[in-house]
């Protein structure tokens, strides 16, 4: 496994098939998010507009990416009842899905026979892994990459189980 690999604009530049996004936290805390998602607890509210705050970066990198035939699947296992950082992302989730992302929701106890990888990832063209690290609170602490066959294998097998059971978006409610 290696650390040196490019950044993640550059990783989604070199997809050329696909690119497919594991989350299974049911709360993150990333620092660039605290804001909206303490104003969405404080009011319900969500700001779609995608000129705000991240993401016209986000959003502009999965239309390039969904543009040149790329297809970016998001599939995320999620306790029930949600936690509010789950109503929260399910709130913003349009905006993934206006850029061409196509998202799913998972019931964890639906996932309870699946062989999951230890942390969230992508998997771009079934060759390469990006393992997303968290600390404890939920924000970034770093993330490690691999071509390893075995592993690929593995992560794309448990993607496709959770992918084939999960709800799509639109269906899902909180």
């Amino acid at each position: 496994m290696s650390q040196n690999a490019p950044d993640f604009a550059a990783l989604m530049r070199q997809a050329e098939h696909s690119a497919v996004h594991l989350e299974m936290r049911d709360t993150y805390g990333v620092g660039d998010e605290a804001e909206e998602f303490a104003e969405f607890k404080r009011t319900g509210h969500v700001d779609l507009d995608p000129t705000a705050r991240w993401w016209p970066e986000w959003l502009g990198i999965v239309r390039e990416t969904v543009g040149r035939g790329v297809v970016m699947r998001r599939a995320r296992i999620v306790s029930e009842p949600v936690t509010d950082y789950i109503k929260w992302e399910h709130a913003v989730t349009p905006m993934n899905i206006e850029a061409g992302e196509q998202v799913r929701w998972l019931p964890r106890r639906k996932a309870s026979d699946i062989a999951l990888p230890g942390n969230d990832l992508w998997l771009i063209d079934r060759r390469l892994v990006m393992f997303h690290w968290w600390t404890g609170d939920g924000d970034w602490a770093g993330h490690e990459f691999t071509e390893e066959p075995a592993v690929v294998k593995m992560v794309a097998d448990a993607f496709e189980t959770v992918w084939d059971r999960a709800t799509p978006h639109d269906q899902y409610t909180v």
